[in-house]
């Protein structure tokens, strides 16, 4: 019997922030994908975090997963164990990331498509689809994003929010806008069986979706087409991962967090986002009880970078020492650069910094919280070495909670909260602290066992 999986290679960790009990793998050799393509999960992220490399490293990288993955499949077709799968290139819901690059690559390798869908809502963080232009909702106002700071990010700007003027922009012509297929609300709403049974010759879509309900409706159709033999690449925000995974409630509530945290010990965060919504968190966590800000000069980093590091951890111990949680954070004024190279590099440099400090963290911490896609993907995969992570759910809408293993060398269980910059009101990180400091006596699980896992 051929089973289904859905397989998102994620540009940055923070994909799975609306699903739970899935795997996350920050290393895609064929044994680690045989091992996930059979997990009991219906599906599960690759973390490859192209979005922070330049252009041709991502492809190089996302043709290396394509590749161990083809062969995985045959691995497993070898031993009568079919499995049919749904790609996700999952990405920003601001719209930044190597499009169509990755989209590319994936139809180069694992093709051919008769269609790939631009889907990038995530209803959780705001973002939505309307008559084909992309909406951030900020401060109850809704925002063409090209209206936004992501638009101008140095390395992933654009100029339009109306989805087929993007693609055109994107791929520099090579697809036009009237070429573009689009599923508006209404068609999104209504049945569009017959259509989507006609697209062919990896036809570039983009979908509509005001709230989980219109995706959820249009999973149903396409998981319907993909069965009658359409195949489907996605280019997608998280929403679109939900409606199609279709998971029950996660078995641990947001607000019951707090009994995974280790000992009931005060934690640690690294702050390594810029972005202005990460910014104005910060300013409101360090207003918090039993938390004390620990700046990080970034442009100190390449004068004696070892110096810095003993201070900076010396304090980190002394704060843990006296039962305070240390925010680690880089400092926020923004770099100027004279190229994208040179500033990606730079940023390769202070992301290691980051990962010695969170190396370098008390073994008793009872959590850690990165904030920052590529910091947390740092953190999983160099900092922590882990291989496979598995989510046990979100802390706030968009965070989600993964979990080190028992055999961890240095931070066992420890629980490890994904938090994207561009995520939650300005409370939302004293929000996450908060909840993970809650008294334990004050925690009532509605599953206590599967807390435990």
């Amino acid at each position: 019997m051929t089973q289904t999986k859905i397989i998102a290679l994620d540009d940055d960790p923070t994909g799975s922030q609306t699903v739970h009990g899935c795997l996350l793998l920050t290393r895609w050799d064929v044994d680690t994908l045989c091992e996930a393509l059979q997990d009991d999960s219906p599906l599960f992220f690759v973390l490859t975090n192209t979005r922070g490399m330049d252009a041709a490293s991502a492809a190089t990288l996302t043709r290396e997963v394509c590749t161990n993955l083809k062969q995985a499949l045959a691995t497993l077709a070898a031993a009568n164990i079919e499995i049919n799968p749904i790609l996700v290139s999952r990405s920003d819901s601001t719209l930044r990331g190597h499009y169509p690059v990755e989209t590319d690559v994936i139809a180069e390798e694992l093709g051919p498509f008769d269609a790939h869908f631009l889907v990038p809502a995530f209803f959780e963080g705001g973002r939505f689809t309307r008559q084909g232009i992309h909406y951030l909702i900020a401060d109850g106002e809704e925002i063409p994003v090209h209206e936004t700071e992501f638009a101008n990010d140095s390395v992933f700007g654009f100029s339009h929010s109306f989805l087929p003027d993007y693609v055109e922009e994107k791929t520099a012509g090579r697809i036009s806008a009237h070429q573009v297929e689009s599923f508006f609300l209404d068609d999104v709403r209504g049945d569009c069986s017959a259509r989507l049974m006609a697209l062919s010759n990896n036809v570039c879509c983009t979908v509509d979706s005001e709230t989980q309900a219109d995706l959820n409706h249009f999973a149903t159709q396409l998981t319907q087409a993909a069965q009658n033999g359409k195949r489907f690449l996605f280019r997608s925000a998280a929403s679109l991962l939900t409606a199609l995974a279709a998971l029950p409630p996660q078995p641990v509530a947001a607000e019951e967090m707090a009994a995974c945290v280790r000992g009931h010990k005060p934690g640690a965060i690294i702050v390594g986002s810029h972005v202005a919504k990460t910014t104005q968190q910060l300013a409101v966590l360090l207003r918090e009880p039993n938390v004390t800000g620990i700046e990080v000069d970034v442009g100190a980093i390449d004068q004696d970078r070892a110096a810095l590091l003993e201070r900076l951890l010396q304090q980190i111990a002394e704060a843990h020492a006296a039962g305070l949680t240390p925010v680690i954070y880089t400092s926020r004024q923004e770099l100027v650069f004279d190229d994208q190279a040179t500033r990606l590099a730079f940023g390769e440099r202070v992301s290691a910094f980051l990962m010695a400090l969170v190396r370098g963290l008390p073994p008793t911490i009872g959590f850690l919280i990165s904030k920052g896609g590529i910091t947390s993907n740092d953190v999983l995969s160099s900092a922590l070495s882990l291989r496979t992570s598995r989510v046990l759910g979100q802390l706030l809408p968009g965070c989600s909670v993964v979990r080190c293993p028992t055999t961890h060398p240095r931070y066992p269980a420890l629980p490890v909260v994904i938090f994207p910059g561009n995520v939650g009101d300005e409370n939302a990180l004293a929000t996450a602290v908060r909840r993970l400091t809650t008294a334990p006596d004050k925690v009532i699980l509605r599953n206590r066992s599967a807390a435990l896992v």
